[in-house]
């Protein structure tokens, strides 16, 4: 599981998935004009972010509350990352069409960028590093360069083309399912320690 500040950031980035989102974005907003497009990326991002910092630093307290162990944070959350990480592999065909009233926390913030494999993905890193601080500093990285990404949609899939899009979105779930996979197996690992050792 990474635990260096880059390994960290740049998964993160991976788990975002700001280029596999363009379509979504681009889709979504298309009804808006390029300045409110803009305002409205910023917006959502903020509100992700402010989600997923809440998160690293108290979602363990709140699991807490709940029951629910590490363990089975990094099996879940390994599971929602493969998922992810298929869903990025074999994406959907069809393009999201753009809604009649402008999108507010969902589906933008909520689950497209501050989804179940993201916010596992914060808790895990955050459990297992034992420096939240330091995962929030990766992440509020990975975040920026997602934003940039995300104010630059249009462009970069004027420029990059649809083909680009999908290898670049491909190879990052590629990657992505590593990450998931490792997780899930030190999940497991410890929770038959917890219970069987």
């Amino acid at each position: 599981m990474p635990s260096s500040f880059s390994a960290i950031a740049i998964s993160l980035f991976l788990v975002l998935n700001s280029i596999g989102c363009i379509p979504f974005f681009i889709g979504l907003l298309s009804n808006s004009t390029p300045k409110r497009q803009r305002q409205i990326v910023l917006r959502e991002m903020l509100i992700a972010l402010s989600i997923l910092l809440v998160f690293t630093f108290f979602g363990n307290e709140i699991l807490s509350l709940l029951g629910i162990s590490e363990a089975i944070i990094g099996i879940g959350g390994g599971l929602l990352l493969f998922i992810i990480a298929l869903g990025m592999i074999f994406p959907k065909t069809e393009e999201p069409h753009a809604p009649k009233q402008e999108p507010m926390i969902i589906p933008l913030a909520v689950p497209l960028i501050a989804g179940p494999g993201t916010i596992s993905a914060v808790m895990v890193y955050a459990e297992h590093s034992q420096r939240p601080i330091l995962v929030a500093a990766a992440l509020i990285c990975a975040w920026i360069v997602s934003l940039a990404v995300l104010l630059l949609s249009s462009n970069i899939k004027y420029c990059l083309g649809e083909k680009a899009l999908t290898a670049f979105a491909k190879f990052g779930g590629m990657l992505l399912t590593l990450i998931s996979v490792q997780m899930f197996t030190q999940g497991l690992i410890s929770l038959i320690k917890q219970n069987f050792c």
